[in-house]
């Protein structure tokens, strides 16, 4: 090696929760591939590679973490004469840590702990790990390099270790998962950190679907003085090999740079979505999808990322009409199907309904028509979708949106009967925003479906907005609210209708027990319903 020089291999990739055989490979296949190109020095893989991230309670089992330490000893010995830096679960006595170790000439030469434990939002690392204490600093040739992992690096005690230890550069491990301005959030935070102590920084992150969690990758170099050099792509797996040289006494100058593109949010959120419903689907074997089509946007707009996701050919959509549904509405669910080249079936419901009516008719007796008519015709279609699915073994994928999910606007067994919801946490706006997004690539979703006021169709001539606010009140309302725990009196003093706001309110905080029942869904915003958000069904503080 020269020992100026420094080559280093990124691994940006997309293990898979538990599957420690399975990542293995995955981690073989990148060195090789790495190594086929050109000699390095060190290749650094994600924060918790081995087994996937999060794992949650699976942390806990003695034979996963047997199972972890059997990998590194193979590991080991892929390519014993290249620093490995790896991620994974330690155990050490009753303590169990979020590791970093670089793997050389056949075994473990060094081991860091990650010290800053994430217990917030989706992150509640503390009930798992303990903090590791000190850094973590290995020498190659006349090269000190220092290793962080995830949270580590949005606090300044482990850079501050690192520099004041002589390090040349810092590793960062992570398994940071995607929500609207994280991107540009990461970039100042790691550009501060490189111009304060005149340190390069390698972010590495993890891409990939887990469960409501989807993981951008987006791996990056800072260099020195706090400038992007370098940037892996957004949402797929990728390598590379990296070069650095040493310039004196100023540190490690990064070889290489990339021209980088300008941010595009309504991209970036289209891509995490279809990324998380991939990944859902296709890591637990599911052969296809269902989707309940409606001629509405937000089943449009699911079955359009389905397609992109999985292919057109795993898709089918149904139309299930009944006698408020338009001539219209049919005809764009068709419209929508031809566009996406998927599978399309039309299933009236009249005659299930009927049943289902006559059945309960004299318990109804002498009691108005309600929401319990538009709700059993809603139920009809769960019914059929669900049998649909059972016989098929496809997932079906409800079609609610964040903005309905907050205020209980949809059915239990109803709309929500189902396995994956990806619009869950994308509010309404934002939903008709992402149609247009998507239309910009290829001919999607017809035009009438964006142009046309939302309805659901259960009752004569209804409208969303008999029951809602418009959409762009209640969003920012819920944004408030929800996102950022604003209180009803600072809600009012935005300039918000004192009686909408209240109700709003009241809606959201009674539709918990709706949202403890219905499917998870990709996270896309700072906080969605499920991990992010934890309120308890039966409480009296809001009444």
């Amino acid at each position: 090696m020269n020992s100026s020089h420094l080559s280093l291999g990124i691994v940006q990739e997309n293990p898979i929760v538990g599957d420690i055989k399975g990542n293995l490979n995955l981690a073989k296949k990148a060195i090789e591939k790495i190594l086929s190109e050109d000699k390095v020095d060190v290749i650094l893989f994600t924060e918790m590679f081995i087994t996937g991230y999060p794992p949650e309670d699976l942390i806990l089992r003695d034979d996963l973490l047997a199972a972890v330490e059997t990998a590194l000893v193979e590991l080991s010995k892929i390519s014993p004469e290249t620093h490995i830096v790896m991620g994974y679960p330690k155990k050490i006595g009753q303590n169990i840590y979020n590791s970093a170790g670089v793997l050389y000439n056949n075994e473990v030469v060094l081991e860091y702990h990650k010290q800053e434990l994430p217990n917030y939002e989706v992150f509640d690392e503390k009930r798992y790990f303990s903090p590791g204490k000190g850094p973590g600093i290995f020498e190659i040739g006349d090269h000190k390099l220092a290793l962080t992992v995830c949270e580590d690096i949005w606090h300044t005690k482990a850079v501050r270790q690192a520099s004041r230890r002589g390090a040349d550069l810092i590793l960062n491990l992570n398994a940071s998962p995607f929500h609207l301005n994280k991107l540009n959030e990461r970039k100042e935070m790691i550009s501060s950190h490189s111009q304060k102590y005149k340190l390069p920084i390698v972010y590495i992150n993890q891409v990939g679907g887990q469960d409501e969690l989807v993981f951008d990758g987006t791996s990056m170099i800072m260099d020195k003085n706090g400038q992007q050099a370098v940037q892996l792509k957004k949402f797929e797996s990728e390598s590379r090999i990296v070069k650095f040289k040493k310039s004196g006494e100023s540190g490690l100058d990064i070889l290489d740079s990339d021209k980088l593109q300008e941010e595009n949010e309504l991209e970036d959120v289209y891509n995490a979505l279809v990324l998380g419903a991939k990944d859902y689907i296709e890591k637990n074997g599911f052969p296809g999808v269902l989707i309940g089509s409606s001629g509405g946007i937000d089943s449009a707009l699911t079955a359009t990322i389905a397609a992109d996701a999985i292919g057109p050919n795993k898709v089918k959509t149904y139309m299930m009409p009944f006698k408020f549904t338009s001539d219209i509405s049919v005809h764009d669910a068709e419209e929508l199907a031809k566009n996406l080249k998927i599978e399309h079936h039309v299933l009236p419901i009249k005659d299930i309904y009927n049943s289902f009516y006559s059945t309960l008719e004299e318990e109804f007796t002498n009691k108005e028509p309600d929401i319990t008519e538009e709700n059993l015709q809603s139920r009809c279609r769960g019914v059929l979708l669900m049998g649909l699915s059972n016989k098929s073994g496809d997932l079906v994928l409800t079609t609610g949106n964040k903005s309905e999910t907050a205020v209980g606007y949809s059915t239990l067994y109803g709309d929500t009967a189902g396995g994956f919801a990806v619009l869950k946490d994308v509010p309404k706006t934002l939903v008709y925003r992402l149609a247009d997004y998507r239309n910009t690539l290829s001919k999607a979703i017809p035009q009438r479906i964006i142009d046309r006021p939302p309805t659901a169709e259960l009752s004569e001539d209804q409208k969303d907005s008999d029951s809602l606010p418009d959409y762009d009140v209640l969003d920012r309302i819920i944004e408030m609210y929800v996102e950022q725990d604003e209180s009803k009196e600072t809600i009012i003093e935005q300039g918000f209708n004192e009686q909408t706001v209240e109700r709003v309110i009241k809606l959201i905080d009674f539709s918990e027990y709706k949202r403890r029942q219905a499917p998870l869904g990709v996270k896309i915003t700072p906080r969605g319903f499920g991990k992010d958000r934890r309120y308890p069904i039966t409480n009296k503080f809001f009444k």
